[in-house]
């Protein structure tokens, strides 16, 4: 039974919480087992849910605690912040976990806590509470669980072999600007925990290889998370980690959280009148360039463009610099050139290529695949290519890059794109 003292700290807790984007649901299965509570059967993890300023929240998220020994400018539990603070007990913490999945409002847990003492100790107690959930309550739900920097390898170790999911969060790109907003942070602290499960994990797969039955550690990777806004870096510097950070194996994602004004006092912090989620949007795209379109960095941004266009897409605003390389023959184009063409996905250019095997395609195959025509066709050539009057399509070659874009850009996507870049980003000296 939950008492009014420990929904008051639950409250409080939970709202100190979410400002971390850094947890996702899926990657691992738990199929359901004799005696164990709850399973992540299909691979989908749990149900979500959505908060109120929209983000998706797939758990139980919460915090050990808010008080924090740390005084990260951009974090709203920092230390020196007068705000309420609440602290639960690892009993009451796994109570509350085990009561909220009785009761159908939860699957599954993200677990994140404020560093106090020190990171052994904060490290220990978060430990203690998914080796119980697992082993005392038998829980077989999702459970993803954030690494404390500074903590020792032993300790990130056996909680790797009950978590479904670890992630240590970079914050802030460059150590420059990571000084400046955390002095009492480093990238060295965040890295060396991120190689020990990356170590971990890759161990464990050599050993599930000869003894099947051998514990898994982190079966679904491990994620971290970068501010965008708080800090003058670019949208090439905040990539450029990611694509470093996409070469391991065990990352499986990488979130970008638009910075949201908590601290305004702090003279290191730019003044926002709202979160710059535009940006943030881009920048997903761009990671999604990254992951699953062979893209590289440099193709994205570059010197001559340090960030992302607000009005369009990455991929549009790449086939715009590069009229060169299009039109595109949707008939005898490899597959990674599909890829670079506004309007196709992965699934489409998939299609396209196993289609094309049996009969040339026309614009209306390639609508019955999904395939955007509205961005596509001025970009690529097929056996048959007319306007809705009959008339050839003008492509990007025949209209110039800067008579196309207006074209493709919607009014919406202008409005947005303008109020944002109108956000203040003044940072004081």
């Amino acid at each position: 039974m939950l008492t009014d003292k420990t929904m008051e700290k639950l409250r409080v807790l939970t709202e100190s919480a979410k400002y971390d984007v850094s947890c996702s649901s899926s990657g691992t299965v738990r199929g359901g087992k004799k005696g164990m509570v709850g399973n992540t059967v299909g691979g989908v993890g749990i149900c979500h849910t959505f908060a109120d300023d929209g983000r998706c929240v797939s758990l139980l998220k919460i915090m050990l605690t808010n008080y924090c020994m740390y005084d990260c400018a951009y974090c709203v539990n920092r230390r020196s912040n007068d705000i309420k603070r609440a602290t639960l007990s690892v009993s009451e913490l796994e109570a509350i976990t085990m009561e909220f999945y009785r009761r159908n409002y939860i699957e599954g847990l993200f677990l994140s806590s404020g560093v106090v003492r020190n990171p052994d100790y904060t490290m220990e107690r978060l430990t203690a509470i998914v080796r119980d959930l697992r082993l005392v309550h038998r829980f077989n739900g999702y459970i993803h669980l954030k690494a404390i920097p500074g903590a020792s390898q032993e300790l990130l170790r056996e909680a790797g072999l009950y978590a479904d999911r670890m992630s240590v969060n970079i914050e802030i790109p460059r150590e420059e600007s990571l000084k400046m907003l955390a002095p009492e942070k480093d990238h060295r602290s965040v890295f060396l925990p991120m190689q020990l499960i990356h170590q971990g994990v890759l161990e464990n797969k050599e050993d599930r290889r000869h003894y099947r039955h051998a514990p898994r550690f982190v079966p679904a990777g491990q994620s971290t998370q970068m501010i965008v806004g708080a800090t003058q870096d670019s949208d090439r510097e905040i990539l450029t980690m990611s694509s470093l950070l996409y070469g391991q194996p065990s990352m499986r994602r990488v979130y970008y959280s638009g910075y949201v004004s908590v601290n305004t006092f702090d003279s290191r912090l730019p003044v926002l009148k709202q979160p710059p989620l535009v940006r943030e949007n881009r920048l997903y795209q761009a990671d999604w360039l990254l992951r699953f379109y062979h893209f590289k960095v440099e193709e994205i941004v570059d010197d001559a463009n340090p960030n992302l266009d607000l009005e369009v897409d990455p991929k549009l605003a790449w086939a715009l610099r590069h009229p060169e390389v299009f039109p595109v023959d949707i008939n005898t184009a490899d597959y990674e050139m599909l890829l670079r063409v506004p309007g196709l996905g992965t699934k489409s250019a998939w299609l396209i290529v196993n289609s094309r095997r049996f009969n040339r395609l026309t614009s209306f195959d390639l609508k019955k695949m999904g395939v955007v025509m509205k961005k596509a066709k001025y970009f690529i050539t097929c056996h048959e290519l007319a306007s809705e009057f009959g008339q050839q399509v003008a492509g990007i070659n025949e209209l110039r890059p800067e008579r196309l874009r207006p074209l493709l850009v919607s009014k919406a996507e202008q409005k947005l794109a303008a109020a944002e870049s109108q956000l203040s980003f003044d940072f004081e000296p």
